[in-house]
């Protein structure tokens, strides 16, 4: 691992610092600042010509985030490393991934191809909004999962009559391969959505009565429709509900909506920093690092990475 350097935006340093550890590793020295005007001044203070660079830096909100990838990648592109592979543990802008109306935008190939300009040879993404994003590249992508980590977590639990639930019909896929993980069944929640960030819960379809749930879904932005889906459940006659969701976005009323809802405990990953926990007592923050950085080795030594999509 003597030719590997990794590199680490703001968007997430406590991350970059765990993974950095699980390779036995330490981070580059750059230096990140603003010119007087806010602009992003990057400087990479070592000799990184000829090594294979990774660069770990989610894209969550500001888009101050975006720009220090797309810089760092330039930086290091013209720095003359052999190999720059971005991490990205949160994809972000990634819920506008088709044209599903008159005159919008498809952001999601939009951070693609600036990503590719900007001289990325690789990118390793921590479960994809949308598995369809992977096309929007030219360049080689990994798209991880955080399945895995969950499943040691729930696997400690105990549960009667497990059920694990889809929020949503694009969710089925994931749900499915978690369900049969645990010999589980699967249970799906229609729903109808009146805006980009509500929805409205119209039926579950499949057997939850006096079944123990486990949501299943990929982001959790302002959870009006995990909560509201946890709700029909309920009603339904569902036991215990625990949710999990790889990326705590958490905007807006998200954490109230959750600490008042029927659902029993929020387990999420640390892809996202989240430094609200005391203002939610039932979120969960599990540690992703190891797989990251699993990944990462892999991708280094010209191994197989498939394992860790399992």
């Amino acid at each position: 691992m003597d030719q590997v350097t990794l590199i680490s935006g703001n968007g997430n340093l406590d991350l970059s610092r765990r993974i950095a550890e699980n390779l036995g590793l330490g981070l580059c020295d750059v230096d990140l600042g603003r010119f007087s005007d806010g602009e992003i001044r990057v400087s990479i203070n070592e000799n990184i010509r000829g090594k294979d660079v990774f660069i770990i830096q989610p894209t969550l909100p500001p888009a101050d985030n975006l720009m220090e990838l797309l810089i760092l990648i330039d930086a290091c592109h013209r720095a003359s490393a052999n190999r720059i592979t971005a991490v990205i543990p949160y994809y972000g802008y990634a819920r506008q991934d088709r044209k599903d109306k008159p005159r919008v935008p498809i952001s999601a190939k939009l951070v693609a191809n600036l990503i590719e300009t900007a001289g990325a040879h690789r990118v390793l993404a921590l479960e994809l909004h949308a598995a369809q994003i992977q096309g929007f590249f030219d360049i080689q992508v990994d798209n991880l999962f955080a399945g895995p980590v969950f499943a040691e977590y729930i696997s400690g639990k105990s549960f009667r009559n497990f059920t694990v639930v889809s929020p949503d019909v694009g969710g089925i896929k994931m749900g499915r391969a978690f369900a049969k993980r645990f010999d589980a069944n699967l249970a799906i929640v229609d729903k109808r959505r009146t805006a980009a960030d509500s929805s409205d819960v119209m039926n579950v379809i499949g057997e939850v009565e006096d079944c123990d749930i486990v949501i299943l879904d990929d982001i959790i932005s302002t959870a009006g429709t995990i909560t509201k889906a946890a709700k029909a459940l309920k009603e339904a006659g569902a036991g215990r509900i625990i949710a999990m969701a790889t990326h705590p976005v958490f905007s807006g009323e998200a954490l109230e909506r959750l600490e008042k809802s029927v659902i029993e405990e929020i387990v999420v990953s640390n892809s996202i920093p989240f430094e609200d926990g005391k203002r939610c007592s039932k979120v969960t923050v599990l540690d992703v690092a190891p797989l990251l950085g699993k990944a990462i080795r892999r991708i280094h030594t010209e191994e197989s990475i498939s394992k860790l999509f399992e």
